[in-house]
């Protein structure tokens, strides 16, 4: 269901700039739900997605994915995303570097972003 991207280990991570694939809504207490597509394959699009309930599976995001989620807008590397992430949450989600980097790495994987410094190269 899910294609995987290679991971990225000739780059250093905290300087790349992640991009999103896919919308997402807001749900309650500002937590992000991620809208991915059921079907991309043209022919399924056309017939089974007017049948179904949902066009798009939801993807929920904790409390801190939900706001890496939403400081990636294409414009901060990961550098920036990690500062803001500090001072917003303060020692809870320590140590930032860390998890932030796993986190965009797993959404990289799953193909959830992109980053443009690797779009840019290919």
């Amino acid at each position: 269901m899910f294609k995987k991207n290679r991971t990225v280990t000739e780059l250093n991570y905290l300087e790349l700039t992640p991009v999103r694939n896919y919308d997402h809504i807001l749900e309650d207490e500002n937590r992000v739900a991620v809208l991915v597509p059921r079907f991309t394959n043209k022919f399924l699009v056309r017939y089974l997605v007017p049948r179904l309930k949902s066009p798009d599976i939801k993807v929920k995001l904790d409390k801190f994915g939900s706001s890496a989620w939403l400081k990636a807008d294409g414009n901060k590397n990961v550098q920036q995303i990690c500062e803001e992430l500090l001072s917003e949450h303060g020692e809870e989600i320590n140590p930032v570097v860390d998890r932030v980097t796993k986190f965009f790495t797993q959404l990289y994987q799953y193909q959830f972003i992109s980053f443009k410094e690797l779009n840019e190269r290919k």
